[in-house]
């Protein structure tokens, strides 16, 4: 039994029969700002397949509303709770012959989802239903009648713009062929988000009887195939669809390892296992609301980032070349800026046999690049948000105890992406200055220098523990920068031009963002930015303002201040104050009250938050999930603490939102989170034990969590 194995064993025997699937709603996230779906899905899965109502637009960047009930398909892939749009490969859509005018609608009563099951039944009388293998799409279509058409729209795909240049320039180039009347397979490349290439295998257990070609619109490079068909007389159609980023070769193993049958009930049942043995990782006593909005956040934690290496390991790596992956795992859909934060963290916990392999991803896309990733999609780069992020990721899971990968090869990594320049980085202007000057770069100097300053930060605690003392003094003095653009005047963070002089006129409550409204903050204001070198560096901010009175003074007005602009688009949503709960950056600030004079008032917000910004409909998640980084801070403030900083394996204490929890160990372990005399009332905590000792720090650790125990808070009034 290989050690991947025996670990999932354990943790299987370790969590009873339990079936916490059973409270996963998957439609949580999918109307509004969430930009979760609810098609199937493996957890770390390459295949995502499920409904696309449009093909592009914010609203609709993983395909899907809930609102909407017109229909283009069902593609193969997409990304759960991102702000732009990718993927949407191999759209299938079933129609009715009889009813060709209702092929693109469905009857919403009709529409169920849950972990490994999708379905829906369309208006010209067609049910569809999904589930999925971790590379292998299979859908099963029941027709009214024996005759039988589906349309094959290989030119489809999710794009975040609809104009007419973009929709051009999706699909570049495709070789396609019709295999035989039950086989089609080729190739696509396209640009969107990123420039990839994808290979693709679709078969039919039925024959086609007849293909058409329908006309193509103005460059388009892929075909459309409609497919018409006489079914046996259970009226059934089954697909199957495999993907490769290697070869169609690689597309057909995928199918042949995974699912060499057509029993489509056998394979969701194995998807199902495989769901309740993640999610039987934690177990809570909790209302059933309360568990509905808990396991969806586990859910959709875990369903990303992406194994997108073939059965037999192979995958098309960032310089475009075919490689042999470790452990067979190589790993994208890597969203860094957001689940560096919380959700990365807590994946270490739920999840640690995934980390080796996350982490030998980063450091072989370093070999092909010359630089860590930035955001990578099927492989790709896009270079999405700023800073360099899998810089405290690495450093995370060196401090937590992970060897699967080389120190002296990550420290080197880190480093390289820390001194040579590249997309959005620009190491001879910000050593230059101790900081990016505004008159320099067109955007977000502020933001850019303070996330500069936190991967500061983690390279030079990464040479410390490898015992580089002259790359860790380097880096030290580089993670002060932050205090070059403090202004004690307006006692903000400002943006500063070569000369030294301050961005004028200054308004801390307005919100900036590169795509929609240019200026020093990236989807934040300088409120929300100024408590960002709080995660490294606390002890300095407060000195900065003065002391720990002042440090209260100031997250106390930052909670109350109201808002100028509630602009989703800007970041500004799910709004306490300048508190956003709707974007990254703010989401460690309630966690700063457990280091200033009144901890109190930051467990009142974690409150609020819970109660308020987070429901079990589909609007109940305000701001997009972000590859599951909104999941994780819900699942984690539920527990009763935070990774402030996500890198130094500590988890800051805040409030628990359950009477009971136990997390669910390797190695038949458990750790048991108690609140004592919990209620509506007591949502407070001054007091707390571990394994029945008092703790006086703010903080547990990472290494207290996995060698399993008890921590018990003792709520008040």
């Amino acid at each position: 039994m290989t050690n991947k194995l025996l670990f999932l064993f354990l943790f299987c025997c370790s969590t009873s029969f339990a079936q916490n699937s059973k409270f996963v709603n998957v439609f949580i996230g999918t109307d509004g700002t969430g930009h979760t779906f609810p098609g199937p899905s493996m957890p770390f899965g390459m295949i995502q397949p499920g409904p696309d109502n449009r093909n592009s637009g914010w609203d609709y960047t993983s395909g899907y509303q809930y609102k909407d009930t017109l229909l283009s398909g069902f593609s193969q892939t997409r990304f759960s709770g991102t702000g732009i749009s990718e993927m949407g490969d191999v759209l299938m859509l079933p129609i009715n012959p009889e009813k060709e005018k209702l092929k693109n609608s469905y009857f919403k009563n009709t529409e169920t989802g849950k972990p490994g099951y999708y379905s829906l039944t369309k208006k010209d009388d067609v049910k569809v239903e999904l589930t999925c293998s971790e590379r292998v799409a299979f859908h099963q279509y029941t027709f009214p009648g024996k005759e039988a058409r589906v349309l094959v729209d290989l030119q489809h795909g999710l794009r975040f713009v609809s104009d007419e240049s973009n929709q051009k320039g999706l699909v570049i180039e495709s070789d396609v062929k019709i295999e035989n009347n039950t086989t089609i397979s080729g190739y696509c490349a396209t640009r969107n988000w990123v420039n990839r290439k994808y290979f693709f295998t679709i078969t039919f257990d039925h024959p086609f009887v007849k293909s058409t070609l329908p006309d193509k619109k103005e460059n388009e490079k892929a075909p459309k195939y409609l497919l018409d068909f006489i079914l046996s007389k259970d009226r059934n159609l089954k697909v199957k669809i495999a993907l490769s980023s290697v070869s169609v070769d690689g597309a057909k193993l995928n199918i042949t390892n995974e699912i060499p049958h057509w029993d489509f009930e056998k394979v969701y049942q194995n998807n199902l296992m495989t769901w309740n043995n993640y999610l039987n990782r934690i177990t809570i006593e909790a209302p059933q609301k309360q568990k509905e909005i808990f396991y969806t956040s586990l859910y959709h934690l875990f369903l990303q980032p992406s194994n997108i290496a073939d059965v037999d390991g192979q995958y098309r790596g960032a310089d475009d070349k075919i490689a042999l992956a470790a452990n067979k795992e190589y790993y994208s859909t890597l969203s860094i800026w957001d689940i560096y934060r919380g959700a990365f963290p807590l994946l270490q916990i739920l999840a640690p046999e995934k980390i080796d392999g996350i982490i030998q991803t980063m450091l072989t896309h370093h070999k092909a690049k010359g630089f860590l990733p930035i955001w990578t999609a099927w492989g790709q780069d896009n270079y999405c948000m700023i800073g360099n992020h899998a810089i405290p990721m690495i450093l995370s899971s060196f401090q937590n105890g992970f060897r699967g990968f080389d120190a002296n090869e990550a420290l080197q990594a880190m480093v390289e992406t820390s001194t040579k320049s590249h997309i959005n980085s620009d190491w001879e202007l910000y050593n230059h200055y101790g900081y990016y000057p505004f008159d320099k770069i067109d955007n977000e100097a502020v933001s850019r220098t303070l996330e500069s300053g936190y991967d500061d930060w983690c390279v030079a605690e990464m040479a410390k523990k490898s015992g580089k003392n002259e790359i860790a003094d380097t880096f030290s003095k580089r993670a002060n920068y932050y205090q070059n653009i403090y202004d004690r005047e307006t006692t903000f963070f400002r943006g500063k031009d070569t000369k030294g002089n301050w961005r004028t006129p200054f308004n801390p409550l307005m919100a900036t963002s590169p795509m929609n409204n240019p200026g020093d903050y990236t989807e934040a204001n300088a409120w929300q930015y100024f408590w960002t070198p709080a995660q490294y560096d606390v002890n300095g901010v407060m000195k900065l303002l003065g002391g720990k009175e002042n440090f209260t003074k100031k997250l106390n007005s930052f909670f109350s201040t109201e808002a100028e602009n509630s602009n989703k688009f800007l970041g500004q949503e799910a709004m306490i104050g300048q508190y956003a709960h709707g974007n990254e950056p703010s989401h460690h600030i309630i966690y700063l009250y457990a280091y200033s004079t009144e901890p109190r008032a930051g467990q009142k917000y974690i409150h609020q938050v819970i109660n308020e910004f987070h429901n079990n409909t589909p609007d109940g998640m305000i701001g997009n999930d972000d590859c599951g980084q909104m999941s994780a801070w819900y699942i984690l403030s539920t527990l009763g603490f935070y990774p402030v900083n996500p890198a130094n394996g500590e988890f800051v204490f805040g409030s628990p939102q359950v009477k009971k929890a136990i997390i669910h160990l390797p190695g038949n372990k458990n750790f048991t989170i108690e609140a004592k005399n919990f209620s509506e009332q007591a949502i407070y905590n001054v007091t707390r034990f571990l394994n029945g000792n008092k703790i006086n720090k703010q903080f547990i650790t990472y290494q207290d969590l996995m060698n399993g125990g008890s921590l018990t808070f003792e709520m008040i009034n």
